[in-house]
């Protein structure tokens, strides 16, 4: 049985940890196919897989998405997958039409997010037909969570039938036993870390880990962090991601944060957790999200919690219990939640212990895994 993962960018294949393993332990030969790059090499290479390079720009380019469906069609021909599951919005789209034209037996579409929720004018209608079609043309679609499978019916791009979520949501689990398990940072180990980032050892660390795009709320997190770093002066803030130039950050606001003494950049990080175990808070301001695997990581590190009350978020965090969930695109609300944070620590380590208990209970990445094995099969055997 081939099964074949399309992906815009190979960044995405790191959602997929643990699934392809327990995928090829079931019968399967897995293929992933992504935009050209060095990290598309690692990905087969940490998975034992072979992987295709096919560009894929985020972007809307006509031309460019017309020669990615004929080298996706090709290469459909060529393999004769058995499944062929594409995922995000671009690779969505054109993974399917592909394996459509390409006869595969079996497509399924992984709705991982809706950007026409913050898009406007033409590129919000592109994006709503794009979605159209990957839903019309999917013979499965499987949304990471409850609140995405409301809008996706609530917009007509789906019928009720067709669109499934699996357990309690989220793309892949989180691994909150062997993985994102803060047992493993002891104090020194913690020291060591902080001490690497050139922090100081008592200071207390605020947390971004994402893609630094604006629809990720960091205007708001930039004018949230000039109030807090008035008022908490042992208090740093790492930005866990790449800086990216689709959807960009104003520049002066990334000006601000660079020149910032008690602000460190890391770049893209393979694996953060160990950046989790030194958070005081994990912050997630963003202005749309699919199901975010970070506030399910952070929780499973016993690291509270503050996002915005949007799709996915809502599914992640408990209000109040696992973290404290604000209105987007407010700073003011951002802030005095953080405030709140880091002036209790008691608070922080119930919220935290609150929320790993949680991933441990609904999240856990083997229920994700069995419950896709299983659809598989099904869609196959029909």
């Amino acid at each position: 049985m081939i099964l074949v993962h399309v992906t815009t960018v190979p960044e995405t294949l790191g959602f997929l940890r643990g699934q392809i393993g327990f995928m090829k332990q079931r019968g399967f030969e897995v293929h992933a196919v992504s935009s050209p790059g060095k990290l598309l090499e690692e990905a087969g290479a940490r998975e034992g897989i072979p992987v295709h390079a096919v560009d894929m720009p985020r972007r809307i380019t006509p031309l460019k998405d017309l020669v990615a469906l004929c080298k996706l069609y090709l290469l459909f021909r060529r393999l004769k997958p058995d499944i062929v599951h594409a995922h995000t919005p671009k690779g969505g789209v054109l993974g399917v039409l592909a394996a459509r034209l390409a006869q595969v037996p079996v497509v399924i579409y992984g709705m991982r997010g809706l950007p026409f929720v913050t898009a406007m004018g033409i590129k919000r209608k592109l994006l709503c037909w794009s979605e159209k079609i990957s839903c019309l043309f999917a013979h499965r679609v499987i949304a990471v969570s409850f609140s995405i499978r409301e809008k996706a019916l609530a917009s007509g791009f789906c019928e009720e039938t067709k669109i499934h979520v699996l357990g309690s949501g989220s793309g892949n689990g989180v691994d909150a036993v062997s993985h994102f398990n803060p047992d493993k940072y002891p104090p020194h180990k913690r020291a060591a870390i902080k001490r690497n980032l050139q922090i100081p050892p008592e200071s207390l660390l605020l947390g971004y880990v994402g893609r630094i795009v604006r629809d990720k709320g960091i205007v708001e997190l930039e004018a949230t962090w000039q109030v807090l770093r008035q008022h908490f002066t042992n208090l740093y803030l790492i930005l866990v991601g790449l800086l990216e130039p689709q959807d960009p950050v104003p520049e002066p606001v990334i000006a601000r944060l660079k020149s910032d003494s008690r602000i460190r950049f890391t770049g893209w990080v393979e694996d953060p957790t160990p950046l989790y175990a030194v958070m005081d808070i994990l912050v997630l301001p963003t202005y749309r999200e699919g199901f975010p695997n970070t506030l399910l990581e952070a929780g499973a590190m016993e690291v509270p919690v503050v996002a915005t009350r949007v799709d996915g978020c809502v599914e992640a965090v408990v209000d109040g219990v696992t973290g404290l969930l604000i209105p987007p695109r407010d700073s003011q609300a951002l802030a005095a939640s953080c405030s709140r944070l880091l002036k209790d620590s008691i608070l922080r380590q119930q919220m935290g212990q609150s929320g790993r208990q949680r991933v441990l209970r609904y999240f856990r990445p083997e229920k994700i895994w069995e419950a896709l094995y299983k659809e598989y099969i099904s869609l196959m055997n029909n």
